[in-house]
């Protein structure tokens, strides 16, 4: 697939998935309410308008869905709708430009990054393996044994917990 990813898209994709993580238990959506996810929308270089959000809550719910394995690949499709990758012939060779609604770019991107992804880096975007995490990890370990979003937090919480039961089984 040629995709025209620009540096930050990696970054893009899993802030986009992260964006309902649980915080002191609690989940929470950070583009349920329409002023934070301007503010979210605007610092990844969006445009902040409530169709932008409304793009971007959708593909962010599917993609979650697809990559947690709760819904097939093709609830993805009606979000790429439209979407062209136009040729662009330079003095380097040829660059692909995104061609779609302004209001779809940021939400297409994320969605094309994964894409991307799924061809380069198969099964290395997954959800954390702690089940009250709801975030998501890119995998870069050399053997693609990452199963936390964080080992400082999820990994080290579920390890402390293991030794916890089996002392108190031992004991």
């Amino acid at each position: 697939m040629l995709h025209p990813m620009n540096p930050g898209d990696e970054q893009l994709l899993l802030d986009l998935l992260n964006s309902t993580p649980v915080v002191e238990r609690e989940s929470r959506d950070l583009l349920a309410a329409d002023d934070e996810a301007q503010h979210w929308a605007l610092a990844r270089g969006g445009s902040g308008s409530r169709a932008e959000i409304g793009h971007l809550r959708r593909v962010r719910d599917r993609l979650q869905a697809v990559v947690r394995g709760r819904e097939p690949v093709a609830v993805l499709a009606p979000s790429l709708r439209g979407v062209r990758l136009r040729p662009d012939l330079t003095g380097d060779g040829v660059s692909w430009r995104l061609d779609v609604d302004d209001d779809r770019r940021l939400a297409t991107r994320a969605l094309l990054t994964w894409g991307h992804l799924q061809e380069r880096m198969s099964g290395r975007l997954r959800p954390c393996a702690n089940p009250e995490c709801r975030l998501f990890l890119l995998d870069r370990s050399h053997g693609n044994s990452a199963r936390w979003c964080s080992m400082k937090v999820c990994g080290n919480r579920l390890k402390v917990r293991r030794h916890y039961r089996r002392s108190q089984a031992a004991g």
